[in-house]
């Protein structure tokens, strides 16, 4: 692998991304460009002691609700001391040795069932595979909350991540210079927080308070780390190195080969498995981590031809995203096969230096199969 230089982030820009997240999360605005651009027209104004033309509006949206139909300006930047927690230690994941206990808080089978369920559609486990993923039920315990008591409160130390499987909750910051904290989102009988206090060695950034009676899952914040933020760490050093021997993907830099790995997600198929099938719609395309795919097409006789065979290192399904076209061809596990999956959106976002490249290798594509198929009035059009 080429060595990629180390950089350090100069902590002004730490704190002031760090206030920009925690401002963007908490106001979940509909516009994320027009919320940055007052966003930092607010930020300079302050540190330059004026007072400029009044922000555009944005439209803050509650988490997992309907659009508030008050406008509101973007919230003032957070200027809140960052006083050091007495947990706030640096957590680095190459330091954290595996050998650590496995946390297991016994749980029946129905909570097993309610916490897979509370915590299948958390964006922070998405990146996790199955037997992560049941460290994850195992490390968990529950929390009934009762009507109106406070889950975190804004300027403690972070000691938990919380899932939510029933109740609703309000969260309320405290505003510089404002006389009582702002609501400012909430959740109903779903969702997640707390992960930013573990993530970024920080005081809560909010208040969280339940409306109703619920019940929480929660993580402790160093099994949090553990899971949740080394699996990460390792999972892009793991998807960079198999990037790497990608040869379409040398056109990338760096950073964009980071961003891509961090955008796959891990998937794994067993012998005879079809993991995308000819004339389904295109929702993505896959990187073969470890195994061998074979790539096979059916003619209008009905007789399936294989085409070809992918192992570590190769890639498919991105014809059908570059075409706007059904899948051209089944592709079938050989065997036990891992693959990292990239969905369309983040395809289109991540991959555009590679676009004519992979235009290229379509054209050769559709070449051969003309050769097995004779002519090109024996296949479907993929162009």
């Amino acid at each position: 692998m080429e060595h990629r230089p180390r950089y350090r982030v100069p902590d002004e820009l730490r704190e002031t991304l760090l206030d920009f997240t925690i401002a963007y999360l908490l106001e979940r605005p509909a516009n994320l460009a027009t919320f940055g651009l007052n966003f930092f027209q607010r930020l300079k104004e302050e540190r330059d002691g004026g007072h400029g033309p009044r922000p555009v509006p944005t439209t803050p949206t509650v988490n997992g609700g309907e659009e508030n139909d008050i406008e509101e300006e973007a919230p003032p930047v957070r200027n809140v001391a960052r006083r050091k927690s007495v947990f706030a230690e640096t957590y680095n994941p190459e330091e954290d040795e595996d050998d650590k206990p496995t946390v297991i808080h016994p749980k029946s089978d129905s909570q097993r069932a309610r916490l897979a369920e509370a915590v299948k559609h958390i964006l922070l486990f998405r990146s996790l595979d199955g037997q992560q993923m049941q460290e994850v039920l195992d490390a968990m315990f529950e929390r009934k909350v009762k009507k109106g008591e406070y889950v975190i409160k804004q300027g403690e130390d972070g000691d938990n991540f919380y899932v939510i499987e029933s109740g609703n909750y309000k969260v309320y910051v405290q505003m510089e210079g404002e006389p009582a904290p702002r609501a400012v989102g909430g959740y109903q009988n779903s969702g997640s927080f707390g992960e930013l206090a573990l993530m970024y060695n920080m005081p809560r950034a909010a208040t969280v308070q339940a409306e109703s009676d619920g019940s929480l899952w929660a993580m402790d914040r160093q099994t949090f780390r553990r899971i949740v933020l080394k699996n990460a760490f390792k999972k892009r050093q793991m998807y960079e190195t198999l990037l790497d021997q990608v040869p379409m993907l040398k056109t990338l830099e760096n950073y964009e080969r980071m961003n891509l790995a961090d955008a796959l997600v891990p998937r794994s198929y067993s012998t005879g498995d079809a993991i995308i099938r000819q004339g389904d719609a295109a929702d993505g395309m896959y990187f073969v981590e470890d195994g061998t795919v074979r790539v096979v097409r059916v003619d209008n006789n009905g007789e399936e031809k294989e085409l070809t065979r992918t192992s570590k290192g190769g890639y498919f399904g991105e014809l059908a995203l570059l075409t706007s076209k059904p899948r051209a061809a089944t592709v079938i596990a050989d065997g036990n096969v891992k693959l990292a999956f990239l969905d369309v959106d983040a395809f289109e976002r991540l991959l555009g230096p590679c676009m004519e490249l992979m235009k290229r290798n379509a054209e050769g594509y559709e070449k051969q199969l003309i050769q097995i198929f004779g002519s090109k009035n024996n296949i479907t059009d993929i162009r």
